[in-house]
């Protein structure tokens, strides 16, 4: 049987009655809101001995309205991946990445003063990597750190996570200016860094080869766009033509894949 810690964050009291009885509750309560969910997991994999064994995984309480799933299906998932695997995605949002080349394009569209700094935290933690041209698809694309890893994975991730993390704190440079500046998120406003973190894995499965990943299958989950319901097989093409341009190098997948694009985004509008 497959080990697995799953913890659930809460940080009121509202949110405590939203978890999942199967999932472990964490305390975030009064605890540096600036950093939302990177606080606890920040706090947790710094003070416990982890079990390289067992995957571990640390989801907001808003999992299962974002994903229409309940711990049980993420239990049952994760018997049926092999023992090998680092990192297990339960990401939402298909539509999101297919839409956009990657999240960080894509976190552009809804945060606009995000970009400046993407841009210097990947050349900081991905040399030579260019945001422009970075190509994501769903076996890579995670939203809302919906995901759960062995330790050898959370350690690196917590080692790139606390690079924006000592940077940010230190507010004193223009980029720690830029990653504390609130931007506009469900009508509410959070830190830049937020979204920086959220995407942190993203980057890092995208750009390092050696993790051996499993997704759970995105295009049956929630969509982020009220209007991609009239695109769900021109949804699929995009992330095909994706990943056909990772596996193979070759730019006509994505010139068509950005013909396409622009057809389907007239088509939502």
């Amino acid at each position: 049987m497959t080990k697995a810690h799953i913890y659930q964050i809460f940080y009121s009291d509202e949110t405590r009655s939203m978890l999942d009885k199967r999932f472990i509750p964490l305390d975030n309560m009064g605890q540096r809101p600036d950093w939302c969910e990177y606080w606890p997991i920040r706090s947790f994999l710094l003070s416990n001995e982890l079990d390289d064994d067992a995957f571990y995984g640390f989801l907001s309480p808003k999992f299962a309205s974002k994903t229409n799933l309940e711990a049980s299906d993420v239990f049952a998932f994760l018997e049926t991946v092999p023992e090998s695997t680092d990192v297990v995605s339960f990401s939402p949002f298909f539509d999101a990445g297919a839409l956009f080349p990657n999240v960080f394009l894509q976190g552009q569209y809804q945060h606009p003063n995000a970009w400046q700094p993407f841009v210097e935290i990947a050349a900081l933690l991905t040399p030579g990597v260019d945001l422009n041209t970075l190509i994501m698809d769903s076996s890579n694309s995670v939203y809302c750190n919906y995901f759960v890893a062995k330790p050898r994975f959370w350690r690196h991730w917590l080692s790139q996570a606390e690079i924006v993390f000592d940077i940010a704190e230190t507010h004193r440079t223009p980029l720690a200016r830029a990653l504390n500046e609130g931007t506009r998120h469900n009508a509410s406003e959070w830190p830049v860094k937020v979204f920086v973190i959220e995407r942190l894995i993203s980057l890092l499965l995208a750009t390092q080869k050696q993790w051996r990943t499993v997704s759970f299958n995105s295009m049956v989950l929630p969509l982020a766009y009220e209007t991609s319901g009239r695109v769900p097989h021109e949804l699929v093409m995009l992330d095909a033509l994706k990943r056909s341009a990772v596996a193979t190098g070759r730019g006509e997948y994505l010139t068509v894949y950005a013909k396409l694009r622009e057809r389907v985004t007239e088509k939502m509008t």
